[in-house]
């Protein structure tokens, strides 16, 4: 478990830092979901073989599972924040932001309830949910994700045009 959380620092380092290379945080974000997904499946299948294999894919699986988590709470937060809409509504930036945070909140305490009811019926499903979870993330995150290439193409369009 440890080791997970160790993961999920350097996932949010590696995150933000790819966020600012590319200048795109939720296009990052929905890449790492959707490699956690794999990650998630091969810890399932090949975690029991070793203790070093064991720890590199729960590392892995921490850097892909919460280095989006600490973006979307921060950076996607901002994003949202600074939307043209909310424009001097100070009011309307903290709600934002209580609202994002409130909900991640919530997963937070529902996310082991329901890792210990699921559990029951063995520890694949607990996988499998954390599979899906990650994979509606990334598509509740595509909205964003299409704004970002549109902006993308239209900056790289504006850079490289000859004319």
């Amino acid at each position: 478990s440890t080791v997970y959380d160790v993961g999920g620092i350097i996932g949010g380092i590696l995150g933000g830092l790819l966020s600012d290379i590319f200048n795109t945080r939720s296009i990052v974000c929905v890449v790492m979901y959707y490699l956690a997904i794999p990650s998630l499946f091969g810890y399932l299948q090949l975690g029991y073989i070793s203790l070093p294999l064991n720890m590199g894919l729960m590392c892995l699986c921490g850097i892909l599972v919460n280095g989006p988590y600490g973006l979307i709470t921060t950076a996607v937060t901002a994003d949202l924040g600074t939307h043209r809409s909310l424009q001097g509504n100070t009011n309307a930036k903290a709600t934002v932001t209580a609202i994002i945070d409130g909900t991640g909140s919530i997963g937070a305490a529902m996310g082991p309830l329901l890792a210990g009811w699921v559990s029951g019926y063995g520890w694949n499903y607990v996988f499998y949910i954390q599979m899906g979870s990650c994979l509606l993330a990334a598509l509740l995150l595509s909205r964003l994700v299409l704004k970002d290439c549109i902006e993308f193409v239209k900056y790289s369009y504006r850079k490289f045009s000859i004319f």
